[in-house]
C-alpha cells in the first residue's frame, strides 16, 4: 500500500522535513481525514521513536477496548512493551498498568478452564476495579465477576458487584438466567470473605497480598505471574524463554503440563526451557529508568 511505502521509505531517510509532511498527511490535517493510527504508529518504530510510538500504541489499544477487541489490544501493548525493552528503554507507566488490566482479563478464561474459580475470581476483581477500560462487556464482567465470587466463597465482593448490577443503567441488561440470583444476592447479602493470602515481596521481603502489585515495603511495582497474575516472590522465579515475561515457576511448569502456549505473548514452548531463575534482580527493574 502506498502509505506503508511511504513509511518505510522516510524510515530510511530519516529527513524531518519529510516526516513532518506525512505525518501532517496521517493525522488528516490537510483533508481533515485522520489515517488509522496504525500508520502513525509504523512510522514511529521505523524512526526508532519509541516513546512517541509507546504513546501511539496506547490510543490504538484504547480503541480496540472500546470496540471490545480486547486480545488485540492486548497485542499492540505486548509488541510496544518488548520493543521498549529491547531497546533499553523506560516501559511508560500507562502502557505497563493497561497490559497488566488487559492480560488479567485474558488469564479469567485459563483460569476457569483450569478449574480455578478462587483466582479466576481474584482476577475479575482486578478487572472490575478498571471496568470502565471494558465498556462493550461491562454487564457480562460484573456478572462474571458475581458468579465466580459467589462460588469461591468471597461473599462480599460478589453482594458489591451484583448491587452494582441493579443499578438502573445495567438491570436490563442482566441475562435473565442470573437476574434472581442476582436479586437474591443483594436481599439476603452474605458478607463473609476468604481472605487473600499474603506472600513475600520479592525485593524487601514485605508480606502483602498475593494480588497486590505495589509493595508498600520498598514502594516497586512487583512483576506481576503471566500464568496466575499474582506477584512474583523471589524462591519460585521464572521467566518465559519465549518473551522474557516473568511467571512463577511452579505454576508455569503446571500450566505446561496442558497447555503449550505462553498466555502473554502465545508462543509454543517447550518446558525443557523453562528454568528456575536465582539472581532476579534485574527482573525487578524492568520499569524503572535503564541506562
Amino acid at each position: 500500500m502506498a502509505i506503508d511505502l511511504a513509511i518505510d521509505c522516510i524510515g530510511k531517510a530519516n529527513n524531518d522535513t519529510l516526516t513532518n509532511v506525512l505525518i501532517e498527511y496521517l493525522m488528516g490535517d490537510h483533508d481533515g481525514m485522520p489515517k488509522d493510527a496504525k500508520y502513525l504508529f509504523k512510522l514511529y518504530l521505523s524512526l526508532k521513536k519509541y516513546v512517541e510510538a509507546a504513546k501511539t500504541a496506547v490510543l490504538i489499544a484504547r480503541q480496540e477496548q472500546l470496540s471490545g477487541n480486547y486480545r488485540d489490544a492486548h497485542n499492540v501493548l505486548f509488541s510496544m512493551y518488548s520493543d521498549l525493552n529491547k531497546e533499553g528503554i523506560k516501559i511508560p507507566s500507562e502502557l505497563y498498568q493497561n497490559l497488566m488490566i488487559l492480560h488479567s482479563y485474558v488469564l479469567i478464561k485459563i483460569q476457569i478452564k483450569q478449574n480455578n474459580h478462587l483466582r479466576a475470581a481474584r482476577l475479575l476483581c482486578r478487572v472490575a476495579e478498571n471496568i470502565s477500560k471494558f465498556p462493550s462487556h461491562i454487564v457480562q464482567i460484573l456478572t462474571s465477576a458475581v458468579i465466580e465470587c459467589s462460588r469461591s466463597g468471597l461473599h462480599n465482593s460478589a453482594f458489591n458487584y451484583a448491587t452494582m448490577l441493579l443499578r438502573p443503567e445495567y438491570k436490563d441488561m442482566v441475562d435473565p438466567k442470573f437476574k434472581k440470583k442476582i436479586e437474591s444476592l443483594v436481599r439476603h447479602p452474605e458478607r463473609s470473605e476468604i481472605e487473600e493470602p499474603a506472600n513475600p515481596c520479592p525485593n524487601c521481603n514485605f508480606k502483602l497480598l498475593e494480588y497486590g502489585l505495589t509493595c508498600p515495603g520498598c514502594q516497586i511495582n512487583i512483576p506481576y505471574c503471566i500464568i496466575t497474575g499474582a506477584h512474583m516472590i523471589r524462591n519460585d522465579f521464572a521467566v518465559c524463554p519465549k518473551c522474557d515475561f516473568p511467571a512463577l515457576y511452579s505454576e508455569f511448569m503446571g500450566f505446561l503440563e496442558t497447555e503449550v502456549n505462553c498466555p502473554m505473548c502465545s508462543e509454543t514452548i517447550n518446558r525443557n526451557d523453562v528454568k528456575k531463575i536465582v539472581d532476579i534482580d534485574k527482573n525487578l527493574k524492568i520499569n524503572e529508568e535503564k541506562n
